[in-house]
């Protein structure tokens, strides 16, 4: 049997083949009909949000790849125009209404999508450039929905004692009027931004178990390891984004602000189904997730399903948004 089968699909490929070389051009396979589906949305200041949020890192060629040099690239070979915009329709249809957008050389495909008529909502980490006030008003006028101070960006500025350009930035997003967060990967940041008083629209928080093969040993991790990085074995290097998540999930329960987890499967290390649930029973509002494509179909299947979940089980932090 099975070598029939193997026969048989030789015959098919010597087929697809023949029809190749006569009509000059390859034969493309029909794809599927992909289903709709819905997910369940909150809300930020009356933006009516989908609770899984598609991240921008990989559509910007930015990846997370331990010290794998060529990921980066690779994944931005793989994003042309048209394979954002086809990720942009797919996640639409599958119930995604908001994507985490930053990188400015995606600004021509994100208005061409809008032209198109389609309706994602984009939030913005205003990275980019290095005037914080040129990159928040140029995210606005490209069509930013909401913007928030990007997670490296305050780590770094509170690292270094430099609150009052935390404090600034918050200021002039505030006067934009669009609903306006605050990024962290350490959870210091959060607190001494709360300490200093701050009031975001929501916070943009990361959160992820630490139960996988390259997450850096509990005893060698330290305050704002997400952003720095070390060449020695058994060290942060660009491996972990919340080394604290236990410390994480009972200090954001004291927050009454919407709480946007991302780095939720630690970069590709964990796998959805041990993620979704587990960060929405533990507080999170919203997931930002980064996902190819070919990812957007089971993604949405299982947080709709960790949802449905987490709505019957019930959570000890309450929905804020």
């Amino acid at each position: 049997m099975a070598g029939g089968t193997a026969l048989a699909w030789h015959s098919f490929e010597e087929q697809i083949l023949g029809a190749e070389i006569a009509s000059g051009k390859p034969q493309t396979p029909v794809a599927p009909a992909i289903s709709s589906a819905v997910i369940p949305k909150g809300k930020i200041k009356g933006l009516e949000i989908s609770r899984l949020i598609c991240g921008g890192n990989m559509i910007g060629g930015w990846a997370h790849s331990r010290d794998l040099i060529y990921v980066s690239p690779l994944i931005k070979a793989y994003h042309t125009d048209e394979k954002i915009l086809e990720t942009f329709r797919l996640a639409e249809r599958r119930g995604i209404n908001t994507f985490f957008m930053t990188n400015p050389v995606s600004n021509h495909v994100k208005a061409a999508y809008r032209k198109e008529g389609g309706k994602l909502l984009w939030i913005s980490d205003c990275g980019g450039q290095s005037d914080f006030k040129d990159a928040i008003k140029s995210s606005i006028d490209n069509g930013a929905d909401a913007v928030y101070l990007q997670g490296g960006i305050c780590d770094r500025w509170v690292k270094d004692g430099k609150i009052k350009q935390v404090e600034a930035a918050m200021s002039f997003m505030k006067d934009q009027l669009v609903p306006c967060g605050l990024g962290a990967h350490c959870l210091e940041t959060v607190r001494k931004c709360v300490q200093a008083g701050f009031d975001p629209d929501f916070w943009v928080k990361t959160l992820h178990k630490d139960g996988y093969w390259s997450a850096t040993p509990e005893k060698n991790r330290g305050d704002f390891d997400e952003i720095s990085g070390s060449n020695e074995h058994g060290r942060a290097h660009d491996n972990m984004w919340c080394t604290s998540a236990q410390e994480t999930i009972a200090y954001m329960a004291t927050l009454k602000k919407p709480w946007i987890a991302f780095k939720t499967l630690a970069a590709g290390a964990i796998h959805p189904r041990n993620a979704f649930q587990w960060c929405f029973e533990n507080g999170a509002d919203f997931l930002c997730v980064g996902m190819f494509d070919f990812q957007i179909v089971e993604n949405t299947a299982i947080a709709g399903k960790a949802l449905e979940a987490v709505m019957q089980k019930g959570r000890w932090r309450p929905w804020m948004a």
